[in-house]
């Protein structure tokens, strides 16, 4: 896997227990994910991302997920849900889609009991420094609407790149950074699959296909990718895990079930991916 980019995308704590099980089922399989030369996270996948190229073991991680373990309380509202909603979804046109997001993004209100970046630490078990393998952290400049992926020679703590992947808009106020706002890597798009175009071969995992309103789904973004010359693999919740993850990807409850349902998803997959073995 020298030349393999692992792209983990987002969709919150549930969806990202559903990663985590479907990392540590082809782990199981003989398909290491820690191998791969590049790890390119957003939003969850940012922070599973990260504490994996840091050199946490997918096996721990997923077992943490079924022990209910590392759990993130959003508590969104409906309110929040509408306004965005109402931010993302009334035009067709992606640009004008982000700028109303980051606006709306100014918004919100920090509380004591949901600051995102003690959040990310907690996440990360530690992990404050770069690794010394390749990471890529996606996150979107709330004026210009354009995806970055931060890295270590960006010159960005490493809490503050994942805290940026991670601030849903109207949950989380912007992140400011390097002189700019910061807003989730995913609200441009869910697996940002582009930012592994300089690979020979991509396995991309990302438990929300599509962002909210006129956006780039992972799976045209694979398609692309194909088109282009490089090997592409995109696994995606079947139907048995969408009915394990549920509509709620906040839903705390869900995640041991995804997890497992990921695992056994995982566990298949691995049967068609002989080249990374």
């Amino acid at each position: 896997m020298h030349d393999t980019a692992l792209v983990l995308g987002g969709g919150g704590p549930v969806g990202g227990a559903w990663t985590l099980g479907v990392l540590a089922g082809l782990a199981e399989a003989g398909v290491d994910p820690a191998a791969a030369r590049t790890v390119i996270g957003t939003s969850a996948g940012a922070v599973h991302g990260t504490r994996l190229a840091c050199g946490q073991d997918v096996r721990d991680l997923y077992e943490r997920q079924l022990a209910g373990l590392d759990g993130v309380a959003m508590d969104v509202t409906l309110a929040q849900t509408a306004r965005f909603l109402w931010a993302a979804l009334p035009t067709r046109d992606p640009e004008r889609s982000i700028r109303r997001l980051a606006r709306a993004a100014r918004t919100a209100r920090p509380t004591p009991d949901r600051d995102l970046h003690d959040t990310v630490r907690d996440l990360l078990g530690g992990h404050t420094a770069w690794p010394d393998r390749p990471l890529r952290i996606a996150a979107v400049d709330a004026a210009t609407g354009q995806v970055e992926a931060f890295h270590a020679g960006t010159g960005l703590d490493l809490v503050d790149a994942v805290a940026a992947s991670c601030a849903v808009p109207l949950l989380w106020p912007p992140v400011t950074a390097l002189g700019r706002q910061w807003i989730d890597g995913g609200t441009r798009s869910t697996g940002n699959l582009q930012l592994a175009a300089d690979h020979r071969r991509v396995l991309a995992i990302t438990p929300m296909p599509a962002a909210v309103g006129p956006h780039p789904d992972a799976r045209t973004q694979a398609a692309e990718l194909r088109a282009a010359g490089t090997r592409t693999t995109l696994v995606v919740p079947d139907r048995e895990a969408r009915r394990a993850m549920g509509r709620d990807l906040t839903a705390d409850t869900r995640r041991p079930a995804a997890a497992r349902a990921g695992h056994r998803q995982g566990a298949a997959v691995a049967a068609a991916l002989t080249d990374l073995r």
